[in-house]
């Protein structure tokens, strides 16, 4: 079963930077896409950003405002999500997914990771 693994999140004040990792493991497939959605207290899980298996392909929710950037290391095999201009309204638990074999970016992700705590001050 494939294990996904998050890091990088922390407290910071509104304005600052984070940059999220992801980290995937035992799959059997490299044409994989990895998503990052986010779970606000009180609030409904969202999407958040998405890239393809070979890096070239990224999605992003409109709500991002262009600020966030999702990236991926094909020689380490991490996605990384570069998050600026942080917003208290950016404050949330933000999870890794790792898809099944697809060449794009799907809409089911089986393999979640345990998530990682961004808080954002104002």
């Amino acid at each position: 079963q494939v294990q996904v693994v998050e890091s990088g999140g922390g407290l910071v004040q509104a304005g600052d930077s984070l940059r999220l990792s992801c980290a995937a493991s035992g799959h059997t497939f490299s044409t994989y896409a990895v998503g990052w959605f986010r779970h606000p207290p009180g609030k409904d899980r969202e999407f958040v950003a998405a890239i393809n298996w070979s890096g070239r392909i990224t999605d992003y929710a409109d709500s991002m405002k262009g600020r966030f950037t999702v990236s991926r290391d094909m020689a380490k095999n991490i996605v990384y999500l570069q998050m600026n201009s942080l917003r208290p309204e950016d404050t949330a638990v933000y999870y890794c997914a790792v898809s099944g074999r697809t060449l794009g970016i799907p809409n089911e992700y089986p393999y979640w990771g345990q998530g990682t705590q961004v808080t954002v001050s104002s």
